[in-house]
């Protein structure tokens, strides 16, 4: 149940222990069953669903529970976007709903790593070219929205063939390399973003750029906004 939606939501699908065990920092841990629950494509009213599917973005959430898989914190199976035919590659923005998160980005050539904390009302957008993973290190249940394009598929290759993101994040938030990759650069912090010429702002959640019909062309067509995009996660 999402807290304050209207009416029923459609049954989630669950991401469960085997099809991230591959990404694990321990992947014989013994453990099973559900870890993650994905609400896609979600709409208030007919005429929102209307409205997203002619921007052919989607609404979505996610419930990561509280939970430790044998000293790592529950995440995210952790995937990049292709390029849009532009390419440059499509971007998503997040919304931590209830809850808090730490989102752990990277870009393909694994010269930058990025950690961003992010408590409930803050969003963090995911720039083109960066891989994320969402890590609920918390004791609470993570509720999380995304807008995101509807025009493609993720890719979970680099993270299922290096056995997860460039760090791990393990009880205590005690942060370890990933051993699979030849080398990493040092973890650096970013900050919870929004942009006022992308419609992200604080104190406005994402439902409400769906309810006001804000322009969400950034999602499909980041060509046109790669100025602003360099500068979110700059140093």
């Amino acid at each position: 149940m999402i807290p304050g939606w209207p009416g029923e939501t459609p049954p989630p699908q669950a991401r469960n222990v085997d099809e991230v065990r591959q990404v694990l920092a321990i992947p014989e841990c013994p453990c099973s069953g559900s870890l993650y629950f994905m609400y896609r494509d979600l709409a208030r009213t007919d005429q929102d669903r209307a409205w997203l599917s002619a921007q052919t973005v989607r609404y979505d959430v996610t419930e990561i529970p509280p939970l430790t898989l044998c000293g790592e914190y529950v995440k995210t199976k952790g995937h990049y976007h292709p390029p849009a035919p532009s390419g440059v590659h499509y971007p998503e923005v997040y919304e931590v709903l209830t809850g808090e998160a730490h989102y752990l980005l990277q870009n393909g050539d694994i010269s930058d790593v990025v950690l961003i904390f992010a408590r409930e009302g803050e969003k963090v957008i995911i720039p083109p070219g960066y891989g994320h993973v969402t890590i609920n290190a918390s004791t609470r249940k993570l509720l999380m929205a995304n807008l995101v394009s509807c025009k493609f598929s993720s890719d979970y290759q680099m993270y299922e063939g290096r056995h997860g993101a460039a760090y791990y994040m393990m009880v205590g938030e005690q942060i370890v390399k990933n051993p699979h990759y030849p080398s990493v650069p040092p973890l650096r912090t970013g900050q919870p973003s929004h942009s006022t010429i992308l419609g992200i702002e604080e104190g406005v959640t994402l439902y409400h750029l769906v309810e006001k019909r804000v322009d969400l062309s950034f999602l499909n067509h980041p060509e046109r906004y790669t100025r602003i995009f360099k500068t979110l996660l700059a140093g």
